[in-house]
């Protein structure tokens, strides 16, 4: 029996982290250490090998919180879930699979929101994150994320901030570099954008002197808010805001599934292609976790 190495795969790494490369090259990396408050991915690689997320703000220290795409939110019960030294963290408990294949490598983690004083979480968080790319080599990072509060319902208060961030390199910002906001509208810039309900979003900009590249966030038609209006920043900072207009009660027995695309492309924004993408990741059936139906795996990660 000839033994085939997949394409992508999900590769484990010391010190509560794990890569995803396609190619034997790394796309992105996940980081789940508890010297965080919470986990994120870091870097996520452009088609140059150069990252176009940042850890910070390039020019104040009151948003170190922004680790490059993370999960949070500043209103859970009065709890801040969003900035630093709040008391409040989450914390992965588990992976259930890591998954290596020739089209696309997975991972399903479980994350716990913990207001720092008791030992049940608040929201039980399961997340799905996926690599795969496009023809041109491009990385698609898909992620699929179930919150499920222990109480019967709990209440994710109304804001612009989360539940996905984003923060782009400074040299893609349109402050401290030379980028440019678009989005599915066609519309440019941080005051023609904000707030504004579209399928999609992008921030590009140069990685070298004569080459740009960039970020586009899908927002799934499926999910609550669609389409949503976008929190974004001239200084670097991109987020489809899911509670700018009113709060979002969250439901135990009805968990909700919030399911995002990231598209690290060449070049500027592309909206013939954006929406192409876009148009195929709405007919994609969402993930699912189930229970192994193979030897020496406890979980598996199925469409459908």
């Amino acid at each position: 029996m000839t033994y085939h190495i997949p394409r992508c795969r999900v590769v484990p790494l010391p010190d509560f982290q794990v890569a995803f490369e396609i190619d034997r090259q790394e796309r992105f990396r996940w980081h789940f250490g508890s010297q965080y408050s919470r986990p994120f991915i870091y870097p996520f690689y452009g088609p140059s090998g150069i990252s176009l997320t940042r850890m910070g703000h390039p020019g104040t220290v009151s948003h170190d919180h922004h680790r490059s795409i993370w999960f949070a939110h500043p209103k859970v019960l009065g709890l801040d879930f969003w900035a630093e030294n709040k008391g409040t963290f989450t914390r992965q408990q588990a992976w259930l699979a890591y998954e290596d294949g020739e089209e696309e490598a997975r991972m399903a983690v479980e994350i716990g929101w913990f207001d720092g004083h008791d030992a049940a979480p608040l929201i039980e968080q399961e997340l799905i994150v996926a690599a795969r790319s496009t023809p041109q080599d491009e990385t698609l990072l898909e992620l699929q994320a179930t919150f499920r509060p222990v109480a019967e319902t709990l209440e994710l208060g109304q804001t612009t901030l989360g539940l996905l961030g984003i923060r782009v390199a400074a040299e893609i910002s349109e402050y401290f570099g030379g980028g440019q906001l678009t989005n599915a509208n066609g519309q440019l810039g941080e005051k023609a954008i904000f707030g504004q309900p579209a399928n999609w979003c992008d921030y590009s900009g140069p990685v070298t002197d004569d080459q740009q590249e960039g970020i586009t966030c899908f927002y799934h038609p499926n999910n609550v808010r669609a389409p949503v209006g976008w929190h974004v920043r001239e200084d670097g900072w991109m987020s489809p805001s899911t509670c700018a207009d009113s709060p979002l009660v969250l439901k135990k027995s009805e968990p909700t599934t919030l399911r995002y695309l990231l598209w690290a492309h060449a070049g500027p924004a592309q909206l013939e292609k954006a929406n192409a993408i876009f148009e195929q990741f709405a007919s994609t059936p969402s993930y699912k976790v189930t229970p192994a139906k193979t030897r020496h795996r406890e979980f598996e990660i199925v469409r459908g």
